[in-house]
């Protein structure tokens, strides 16, 4: 049997490399960062891109808990990622913000910065937000 709970949130953010949530506002926005490791590369030591939409996948969920509280779990709908430039080992900065809010779905943008501030990736998603209760009900009763 699985157990859901926060050790596995826990357990995602370790292995996405999160080192802090730098900012969580109310209005929408949040600004995580992570530590990219070479564990995360593919050849010439460029980050796989799946850890990138990770990163700013994250980055937009925690906006739109910010912006509509954390009685939501958010659900991605659809997910666009554009890479600009490799990101390589080291830190990075991934931003996340509401563009617009319902009642059940979401729209969100983000971008992902190296340490010098250069535009390494930028994403858009479709969010369905979900009372959080439900979500977890729905976790326990299929484990």
């Amino acid at each position: 049997m699985t157990t859901i709970d926060a050790a596995s949130a826990d357990d995602l953010n370790r292995a996405l490399g999160l080192v802090r949530r730098v900012e969580m506002d109310p209005a929408g926005r949040a600004v995580l960062e992570y530590e990219a490791g070479l564990h995360m590369c593919h050849s010439g030591g460029v980050v796989q891109g799946g850890f990138i939409s990770g990163w700013l996948d994250s980055a937009m969920a925690h906006a739109a808990i910010a912006r509509t509280g954390f009685e939501t779990t958010p659900m991605s709908l659809e997910l666009k990622v554009s890479f600009f430039a490799p990101a390589r080992p080291g830190r990075v900065i991934a931003e996340g913000w509401v563009e617009t809010v319902g009642r059940s779905t979401c729209f969100t943008e983000g971008r992902l910065l190296d340490s010098r501030g250069t535009v390494l990736a930028k994403a858009s998603s479709t969010i369905r937000l979900i009372p959080r209760a439900k979500v977890e009900a729905d976790a326990r009763a299929a484990t």
